[in-house]
């Protein structure tokens, strides 16, 4: 199946589904190889996934194998954000989950190794900051909208922001 000839400017948007995310290889990292296709809470289960996902990571790899796994993540899932925005004709779509497996990556890897009550609270944390977008977190959301490569930047970076807000709350609570 060809992927969608969709574009922002000449047609509806698309409700996604398996066969959308088949069709193109972007769409799959996009979508959180499916998790994004959550009918509730989107950004939840694509959270859960990367930390999931996170935990075989640390397990059979180094740091520098995992800190090379982020980099590469985010370079392809900066591709794969854009291109799927685009085809689906929407700029920041709630299925759109890589930016919650990349901001969990991100905070896993310099948190571990730690308990699971350490790694909940993260994942509580990171939540929070990325649903209720307080002030930086916002400001990183309604920085970059619209399509293109600056879109797909856009629907990354808020996450980014939230994952480093995160990682200042563990850090001041571990000095205090």
């Amino acid at each position: 199946m060809t992927p969608p000839t969709n574009t922002p400017e000449h047609c509806s948007p698309i409700k996604p589904n398996a066969s959308f995310m088949i069709s193109h290889p972007a769409h799959l990292i996009a979508f959180g190889l499916g998790s994004g296709l959550a009918t509730k809470a989107p950004g939840t289960i694509g959270s859960l996934w990367g930390w999931a996902s996170w935990l075989l990571i640390h397990r059979y790899f180094d740091i520098h194998v995992q800190v090379f796994l982020i980099v590469a993540a985010f370079l392809v899932g900066w591709w794969a954000c854009t291109v799927t925005a685009q085809h689906m004709g929407i700029s920041d779509p709630g299925t759109i989950v890589w930016d919650e497996v990349l901001a969990i990556w991100i905070i896993f890897c310099l948190i571990m190794p730690t308990s699971f009550v350490e790694q909940l609270a993260a994942f509580v944390l990171f939540r929070f900051f990325d649903i209720v977008k307080p002030g930086p977190v916002k400001w990183a959301d309604q920085l970059f909208k619209g399509f293109g490569w600056k879109g797909g930047f856009g629907i990354i970076f808020d996450d980014l922001v939230a994952a480093f807000c995160t990682l200042l709350c563990i850090a001041l609570w571990s000095i205090f």
